[in-house]
């Protein structure tokens, strides 16, 4: 691996799993902005958990050496839920804004994926 693709996959890799903590951690306290807005997109309240412990599972599955077939599993998890959540604002009118926090996750989560080193593949398995 290249030293341009290792420093792309960590400042990617550093801002991902920061977004998903911080995202986690407010869904996990249940702010109000959060509940909220679950609640305007149709959602119960009880997916804040379910998602913020997701995510912070991820982000240590993503982090950790080895596991690939796990690392595959959370930037699935990560590309799913930001998609879907991109999905649910549009479904429901909400601005171009409230695009952004997803739209820069799943973007930051392919950035990671692609630039992942090769240790970190699930290719690496079948050698």
């Amino acid at each position: 691996m290249s030293k341009r693709n290792r420093i792309i996959y960590w400042i990617a890799t550093a801002w991902l799993a920061l977004g998903m903590v911080s995202t986690a951690v407010v869904q996990l306290i249940q702010m109000k902005e959060e509940t909220d807005m679950m609640t305007r997109l149709g959602y119960p309240l009880y997916l804040l958990t379910i998602l913020g412990i997701w995510k912070i599972l991820g982000v240590i599955a993503m982090l950790v050496p080895r596991f690939p077939l796990v690392k595959e599993w959370a930037y699935a998890g990560f590309f799913f839920a930001m998609s879907g959540a991109i999905i649910s604002h549009i479904a429901v009118g909400d601005s171009a804004t409230a695009l952004f926090g997803p739209t820069l996750l799943i973007v930051l989560t392919v950035v990671s994926w692609y630039f992942r080193p090769e240790s970190r593949k699930l290719s690496a398995l079948s050698r």
